[in-house]
């Protein structure tokens, strides 16, 4: 191996499993990251290993080959090929190890994070985009952090507390995050499967690569099978079994299932404020309640006198609560929407309700 990543003491490719004894020896290894170039242990006495390349400190040794900007100071160059202790953490007592592309994260029993390596797109947290191969501390808010995790090609790591908050940073859709964002998710592989969305976008519905395809409305839509199970409960449960590459879908039309799947890969969608209300109609069956939240969103942007009442009738259909009193309030902001000839046709019940909520906010008083 080019760079040492098998810790035998040498750069030779190995073909077969072999024992790291080099300052490994009679010490029990309790967890193990690894990515392309560097890897990391974590020991039951809790102390970090590190070998393998260190052009940007991943080792965190306190050597590195990149100092481009001399902002370092320390003119070393040297690959680690044997296991090293990360002395600047001697006394801490760590709990988990995650390795980027290259960076390294490590949290403590005392729910500190330290990072340390390469930090073009801001890996660290820390506010800058410098380089540091010694460890530095990552300020997540007050919170206690309970996990943390990177995601190799994004260069994004992630962090979630005590709190069950979950923040990122790094590279996000081509910019760079160098402080820690909160987010809306609840675990790290959601983070990665949206801010990873520039190279996801171009896969959904290619046939090229997808292994999964839905067949709605008599036209295929492409999808790729381990996103949807990360992206999706319904999904993760439905397709957990299934040995079938086809999956007929009946219960929605082929622009709403179409526009929920690219949701689930871009976290955008694409419909009119009357067809998001088929998406709303889906999010609730599915109990997607990020997305019930942005069909709301959406619909509440484009509600007008010609669609207020059937937009009411989806927000009462689907207990959307907070999006029912805006589209009644619409409603009695505009009573001119009474002589539209669609508001007669409604359901009887739904205008004796209607009528009779609007009748006790004065809504009929000269």
């Amino acid at each position: 191996m080019l760079y040492s990543q098998l810790s035998n003491g040498t750069t030779n490719h190995g073909l077969v499993p072999c024992q790291i004894s080099t300052n490994l020896s009679n010490i029990q290894v309790i967890e193990v990251a690894c990515r392309s170039y560097h890897s990391l242990v974590l020991t039951s006495d809790r102390e970090v290993y590190a070998w393998g390349y260190n052009n940007s400190g991943q080792v965190g040794s306190g050597s590195t080959g990149y100092n481009g900007n001399g902002q370092l100071g320390l003119g070393s160059s040297g690959n680690q090929p044997t296991p090293c202790r990360v002395a600047a953490l001697q006394g801490i007592r760590v709990q988990w190890v995650a390795c980027g592309y290259a960076h390294t994260l490590v949290l403590t029993d005392e729910g500190q994070v330290y990072a340390w390596g390469a930090n073009s797109y801001g890996q660290f947290g820390t506010g800058n985009k410098s380089n540091q191969s010694y460890p530095t501390p990552v300020v997540v808010e007050k919170d206690r952090i309970i996990e943390i995790a990177t995601c190799h090609s994004a260069h994004t790591s992630a962090a979630k507390t005590q709190g069950v908050h979950m923040y990122m940073w790094s590279q996000c859709r081509s910019q760079s995050v160098i402080l820690p964002h909160l987010t809306h998710f609840c675990c790290t592989d959601d983070v990665f499967a949206c801010f990873a969305r520039t190279s996801l976008k171009r896969e959904f519905d290619n046939p090229g690569t997808a292994d999964l395809n839905f067949l709605v409305d008599g036209i295929y839509i492409y999808a790729h099978e381990v996103l949807l199970k990360i992206r999706c409960e319904h999904f993760h449960s439905s397709l957990e079994d299934s040995e079938d590459d086809t999956v007929e879908m009946s219960e929605f039309s082929y622009p709403v299932f179409r526009a929920f799947l690219e949701y689930l890969y871009t976290d955008n969608m694409s419909l009119s404020p009357e067809e998001v209300v088929g998406l709303l109609d889906l999010s609730t069956f599915y109990c997607e309640t990020w997305l019930k939240k942005l069909c709301q969103q959406t619909i509440k942007q484009g509600i007008c006198e010609e669609n207020t009442i059937a937009l009411l009738s989806a927000a009462v259909k689907h207990y959307a609560q907070d999006l029912e009193e805006f589209c009644f309030r619409f409603c009695i902001d505009h009573l001119t929407i009474t002589q539209i000839s669609g508001f007669a046709e409604m359901d009887y019940d739904f205008l004796k309700n209607f009528s009779s909520k609007a009748s006790r906010v004065g809504a009929f008083k000269n």
